[in-house]
């Protein structure tokens, strides 16, 4: 009888989710990006932080753990099917995060977004509406832009760096960013097209058993690692040019150091993309966001 009851116990469904599933769902570990890009956009503003230090803090706070934890809620809501393949221990599909808590939780960080962007002014605020539109449209249906190989990346790209970054800038000068501060983030956005693809390594399985059409899947591992380091290298060669072009040899030098060490980190990758990509995300990805710093201290000086 006790064991029967022991059992009955243990298999219970969860009524309210589990408090480090939650924190799991809300992935701490992906929200470094757009902080950063926000940071890069505060730098590249030429505004001294400290003069409007409370809208540095909301914005990173903003950027990372209320938009991108928002995201990666509803992008596992809406993947919960694909993770049921890939990652079955993931929140939802173990059943640590029941029933609808997933959406749940995805709506209630959507709204406390607006509510914070709203604080920030009308370019905070207008920029946090891109991004929660840009978070659903990546993941939910009918547009589902992760779907594609070539658009869910970009678009996840530009929402993770250029349009933090841009806000960053913004918000501090408390207007439009200068058309080099511009430029720079949208290059260092569409760069992330490859990192988002490198990301993909890890769901193929999944993706192909949904019909979603990542690059992996539709390329071929080889292929795909090739197109990502392409895509991360060719903007970054680029700010290098503009960088020159501005009159800032020294930052330009610096950037061209961080990415020959990546172009070094991208030879072992492209030995074994499916196995070296973990790998490459925790070191290679390190030298792209200092070289964003790195651009966005030029940027300074060139009227952001």
């Amino acid at each position: 009888m006790s064991v029967t009851s022991d059992l009955q116990i243990t298999t219970e469904p969860r009524r309210w989710p589990e408090p480090r599933a939650t924190l799991r769902l809300l992935k701490p570990h992906t929200w470094f990006p757009p902080m950063w890009a926000y940071l890069c956009g505060v730098v590249s503003s030429g505004v001294n932080p400290l003069d409007r230090w409370a809208f540095v803090g909301l914005g990173v706070v903003l950027a990372g753990p209320v938009i991108c934890g928002m995201s990666q809620a509803a992008n596992d809501w809406c993947d919960r099917h694909v993770d049921a393949i890939n990652e079955p221990d993931r929140p939802i599909p173990s059943g640590r995060i029941p029933g609808r808590w997933g959406l749940y939780i995805a709506l209630i960080m959507t709204v406390l977004g607006a509510i914070i962007g709203y604080q920030l002014g009308p370019w905070g605020f207008g920029a946090t509406l891109l991004a929660i539109t840009a978070a659903w449209a990546y993941s939910a249906e009918p547009i589902r832009a992760k779907r594609s190989g070539i658009w869910g990346p970009g678009l996840c790209g530009l929402a993770y760096e250029t349009l933090p970054w841009i806000t960053g800038a913004a918000v501090l000068a408390a207007g439009a960013p200068s058309a080099a501060v511009i430029l720079v983030a949208l290059l260092n956005g569409i760069g992330a097209h490859g990192i988002m693809t490198l990301n993909d390594f890890k769901a193929i399985a999944g993706d192909r058993a949904m019909g979603l059409r990542s690059l992996p899947v539709t390329l071929g591992p080889d292929r795909a690692a090739r197109v990502a380091c392409w895509v991360m290298a060719v903007p970054q060669a680029l700010v290098i040019v503009l960088l020159t072009f501005w009159d800032k040899p020294l930052h330009a030098l610096g950037v061209t150091v961080m990415l020959a060490v990546q172009l070094g980190a991208m030879r072992v990758l492209l030995r074994d993309p499916e196995g070296k990509t973990p790998w490459y995300q925790g070191m290679g990805i390190l030298f792209y966001i200092s070289g964003m710093m790195i651009a966005a201290t030029a940027l300074r000086g060139i009227g952001g």
